[in-house]
């Protein structure tokens, strides 16, 4: 099965215009710079002397900025607390062109916020020594999920693809996926998961996108070779009744189930020296329910997010692949040379 660079670059450009709601976890990435100074006298542990600070979008709101950076329009749905962290994600959608009606604010409610202490000199890699989560109440109060509901409820209208983005704090409850689905359903449009805890809440939908330990824990098997992949992803997507499920692997790249199809194998794409993983999972559903949403073929769909996860693994942080990124990226890749199939 081949995928030429020019279908690829051709399948990015149809990406742009269309709409995909991400509803999901709100996060905002927190990220803290500090110079190593010397060891503290309290403890043996090092003292940084701080530098610099930034945050970025993370979890669904991570999602949203994949698919806005990939040329598509985000529709995200979700919540963030009267706080801060909630005003930060707000703006940085709003400085990257993001819509913020979907979000409901919701007074006495933690935005999450994931703090990530980065470690380095100037001359030297930074690297991350330790990360603080603050975190909500799990579940939604009535009223706010309500108001939720109604949300998604006006930006379905519009929707050409649907994606629930799960980090267990409960934006994406039962009567949200449903609706979600429902919606998805009365548009044609694909409904995908991507969900950290809970995969098998999530029943129904078009497509998941679990990672390999992820899987072995929901099959409860190691999954040492092909063959054990190939039996672990079978029984996880007929418990999902779902039509697609793409498994990312690491360094190995993905594999591809279609229930009426067959298991596709894909090889990572560039390097396997990474930098950073961080928001890889994120990438690639977007990519992947953009590249649905416009008809492409599973397998295709799944090339371009394996590309694009590709691309985002060599950048520090949560970060986003553009259609340059992409283009860049496929230039050195005539085609799709690996990609295997197994009846």
């Amino acid at each position: 099965m081949m995928f030429p660079t020019r279908a690829t670059l051709d399948l990015v450009g149809q990406l742009r215009g269309r709409r995909i709601l991400v509803v999901g976890d709100l996060i905002a990435d927190e990220y803290l710079y500090g110079k190593p100074a010397r060891i503290s006298r309290e403890a043996p542990v090092l003292i940084l002397r701080f530098t610099d600070r930034e945050v970025r979008l993370g979890g669904a709101a991570n999602a949203a900025h994949n698919v806005q950076a990939l040329g598509a329009r985000a529709l995200p749905v979700g919540v963030v607390g009267d706080d801060e962290a909630g005003a930060e994600i707000a703006a940085l959608f709003e400085r990257a062109g993001i819509g913020t009606e979907g979000l409901v604010r919701a007074p006495g409610r933690r935005t999450p916020v994931k703090t990530r202490v980065m470690a380095g000199g100037y001359e030297s890699m930074r690297q991350q020594v330790v990360r603080l989560d603050r975190e909500p109440e799990p579940g939604l109060p009535p009223d706010v999920e309500e108001r939720l509901l109604e949300r998604l409820a006006v930006l379905a209208r519009e929707a050409d693809g649907f994606v629930c983005s799960d980090y267990g704090y409960g934006v994406v409850s039962s009567r949200v996926f449903e609706s979600a689905r429902a919606r998805a359903h009365e548009r044609g449009a694909p409904v995908t998961v991507d969900s950290r805890y809970d995969l098998l809440r999530f029943r129904g939908a078009t497509a998941a996108t679990p990672n390999e330990p992820e899987v072995e824990a929901l099959a409860g098997a190691e999954l040492a070779d092909e063959r054990a992949i190939e039996k672990a992803g079978r029984q996880v997507l007929e418990r999902l009744e779902a039509q697609l499920l793409l498994v990312t692997r690491g360094s190995r790249g993905m594999a591809l189930f279609e229930r009426d199809g067959p298991v596709t194998f894909i090889p990572i794409h560039g390097s396997d020296q990474i930098a950073d993983v961080t928001g890889a999972g994120d990438t690639v559903i977007s990519a992947f329910t953009t590249a649905l949403a416009v008809g492409a073929p599973p397998a295709h769909a799944a090339w371009l997010a394996n590309v694009a996860g590709g691309v985002v693994v060599m950048k520090r942080g949560t970060a986003s692949a553009t259609p340059a990124d992409l283009a860049q990226a496929l230039a050195s890749e005539p085609g799709s040379d690996g990609v295997r199939s197994h009846s």
